[in-house]
């Protein structure tokens, strides 16, 4: 294991990667770590999409299990069933304190694309705004931004809520998500 780390050491330093962390030392939980951490747990989830305005809503039910890693980083995995088929999806949420943001990346098993946020928790600590950019809605040549909020209600209720920046310049909110701890 020291002659892995030692090798990944020289390979970071010959790449001229600044790090502001000791690698050969565990980091240590800041403050938007640990807020990360309300999020362990399972959680029971209601998802509620309008992919077009006017459109009738798209509803499911699905569980999260959320775990932390090493106090640093979170990994949910959700798992639905969407049109008969059945879904998954895994989150990864941290803090990076050199980029001074939160970070993240998003995949699942209907899409070969690996979405990245980065992103800022609210003054109030409520809120954790995840930014990123990918494929338009409207018109797949086009790419677009997108915002995700994740809000904690309580210590045992939180609520998504993801829009999409169109064309007019507003924000068109294309999905809602309510979650509910289970354990």
């Amino acid at each position: 294991m020291r002659i892995l780390l030692a090798l990944c050491l020289l390979t970071f330093g010959a790449l001229g990667t600044s790090r502001t962390q000791d690698l050969t030392q565990p980091a240590e939980a800041l403050e938007q770590h640990r807020w990360l951490q309300q999020l362990v747990g399972d959680w029971k989830v209601s998802s509620e999409a309008i992919l077009e305005p006017g459109a009738e809503p798209m509803l499911w039910e699905s569980r999260e299990h959320v775990r932390s890693i090493g106090g640093l980083w979170v990994l949910v995995e959700a798992s639905a069933e969407l049109a008969g088929e059945p879904f998954t999806s895994l989150l990864t949420l941290g803090y990076d304190p050199d980029q001074g943001t939160f970070v993240g990346s998003w995949v699942d098993t209907m899409q070969t694309r690996m979405w990245t946020y980065v992103g800022q928790l609210g003054e109030a600590q409520r809120i954790l705004t995840l930014e990123t950019e990918g494929p338009s809605f409207f018109d797949p040549d086009k790419t677009a931004s997108y915002r995700d909020q994740l809000e904690l209600i309580g210590p045992d209720e939180k609520r998504m809520t993801s829009t999409v920046l169109t064309e007019d310049g507003t924000w068109m909110v294309y999905l809602t998500v309510r979650s509910q701890r289970v354990k």
